[in-house]
């Protein structure tokens, strides 16, 4: 049987015993590491994660243009858009980029199919009359010719949505009507055009029609196949004619410094004459605005610069969200901390209003406080106490789990034997180890209010577009009943919350693994 080795330890052997250098100092290793605080950790953590870092770059450019993008823009004529009158005259022009000129994309051009033979001759005509081109190229033509032997024939163009802009008739003052002629004389600029004599042109309602026609707007042309004249003549008064001609005098049949009406005088001596003119829309834009009609997004429905629209739209949701975002990290972070650090009877009835709360729709919610009280304080606070109403209990239940999570460590029950308050245990121990979360919680509110806000708007349950202020929900849903002939009305405002979604959802994902390692690759 083999002897069990036991040790002794009353009888040590001498040998077992080794003496130290006495002199010798012992002291632990000097680290060699620079030291690193919480949040560098998290940073170093976040860069590795190369598709949040593209993420955030591409937030931060969006965040950018929203708070630069409205000063890039003519203020005259953002300020304009409360005038629907003008404005309307500049509706669905496409996008125009400088470096594209020419290209067929984004120039400034769109192809319109099935054009009639009228409709292509009148686009002739106005480049006559107006001295810029209009039709890019002829794509295609078509002949038909129907069961009775008539042909007809049709065009797929592409036109210049600019230049095409379809000219207008306006009643000015007398002082309106002289600051552009003098405006005229001083740039060279042709805003008025003569008035035409409907007898001749047979067409009343288009104002493009400046030449002899029949009353379906067919021109009749002279013997040589070209446009004949349908304007007024003047009756010799000074204030009737423009002391401006269009490049080569395009529409002076006669006398090539005089003999066109360009208005038509109304009024008396004692009440004040008012001028109806006949108005170049591309000019008169000039006149206006003091620079030409070229918009990097287009125009929407009611002529409205989309490149600003969409900054305004953004920067006014950014705002909400964050706004929403704060108020609900304040409440949610003390009423989750609250449940978490007493438990029991106070977690259980404090849980219980949370349920309340959050089994209310928050579409409910919304409509509910828009149709009582938006017409009291307004529609952006009652959407705000709507999106504050119920969004808090996420975040209170976040902050509620953790609190459970940490209330018992050893740290924690360290601070409470040395007399440390509640108060004091809660906010200066629990919560920062709890930051991570919450902090990831609270930006990943943003992108979800502003979706449900675009949602609410889109749908018609929030009205948030007016000519002061819009949203990009408000933009989406104007955008809806032309996305066939107008698409680049919904197109930007579209990618621009498609990118924002996309973006902050890999932001968030790399936020969380940064925090928290452990919760890596997890849905």
């Amino acid at each position: 049987m083999q002897e069990k080795n036991t040790f002794d330890m009353n009888n040590i052997p001498q040998d077992k015993f080794e003496f130290t250098n006495s002199n010798e100092r012992l002291h632990d290793k000097k680290l060699e590491t620079k030291q690193m605080s919480y949040f560098e950790d998290v940073l170093k953590r976040f860069a590795k994660n190369k598709s949040s870092v593209v993420a955030a770059f591409i937030i931060a450019l969006l965040v950018i243009f929203a708070l630069v993008g409205p000063f890039l823009v003519n203020q005259e004529y953002v300020d304009s858009f409360s005038s629907q009158t003008i404005l309307n005259r500049y509706q669905y022009l496409t996008p125009r980029l400088g470096i594209f000129e020419g290209t067929g994309f984004w120039d400034g051009t769109k192809v319109v199919e099935d054009v009639t033979e009228i409709r292509y001759l009148t686009y002739r005509a106005m480049e006559q009359e107006l001295g810029r081109p209009i039709i890019q190229k002829v794509i295609d033509t078509k002949t038909i010719t129907d069961p009775f032997g008539k042909t007809k024939t049709t065009y797929t163009l592409r036109i210049d949505t600019y230049t095409s802009l379809d000219c207008f008739v306006r009643t000015l003052t007398t002082k309106e009507y002289k600051d552009i002629q003098e405006w005229q004389d001083q740039t060279g600029i042709q805003v008025l055009l003569p008035m035409v004599n409907t007898n001749n042109s047979g067409n009343e309602l288009n104002k493009n029609i400046w030449f002899v026609s029949d009353k379906k707007g067919n021109p009749k042309l002279d013997s040589e196949g070209n446009f004949q004249y349908a304007y007024l003549k003047t009756d010799g008064r000074d204030d009737y004619t423009s002391t401006v001609r269009l490049p080569d005098d395009p529409y002076t049949e006669e006398n090539p410094s005089a003999g066109w009406r360009y208005a038509n005088r109304g009024g008396s001596a004692d009440l004040g004459y008012n001028y109806t003119v006949r108005i170049n829309a591309y000019n008169y834009f000039i006149y206006m605005y003091d620079f030409e009609p070229s918009f990097v997004f287009g125009t929407n429905v009611r002529g409205f610069d989309i490149f600003s629209r969409l900054a305004s739209g953004a920067r006014f949701s950014f705002i909400l969200a964050i706004v929403v975002s704060v108020i609900n990290l304040l409440i949610g972070a003390i009423y989750g901390a609250i449940e978490g650090y007493y438990g029991g009877i106070v977690d259980m009835c404090m849980e219980r209003v949370s349920d309340i709360i959050g089994g209310i729709p928050f579409t409910v919610v919304t409509v509910l406080f828009s149709l009582h009280l938006a017409s009291k304080i307004g529609m952006v606070p009652s959407l705000l106490f709507a999106f504050v109403f119920t969004g808090w209990l996420g975040m209170a239940g976040r902050v509620r789990m953790q609190f459970y999570r940490f209330k018992n460590q050893e740290y924690v029950l360290a601070a409470r034997t040395l007399g440390a308050s509640d108060f004091r245990i809660m906010f200066k121990h629990i919560f920062p180890n709890s930051m991570g979360t919450i902090i990831t919680g609270s930006i990943l509110v943003i992108p979800s209010v502003i979706f449900s806000e675009t949602s609410l708007s889109y749908l018609g349950i929030i009205n948030l577009n007016s000519a002061k202020m819009t949203s990009i929900g408000a933009m989406l849903s104007e955008g809806q009943a032309c996305m066939t002939s107008a698409p680049h009305v919904v197109l930007f405002p579209a990618l621009f919350i498609a990118l924002l979604m996309i973006s902050f959802n890999l932001f968030g994902n790399g936020l969380r693994d940064a925090f928290n390692p452990s919760t890596r690759g997890v849905d």
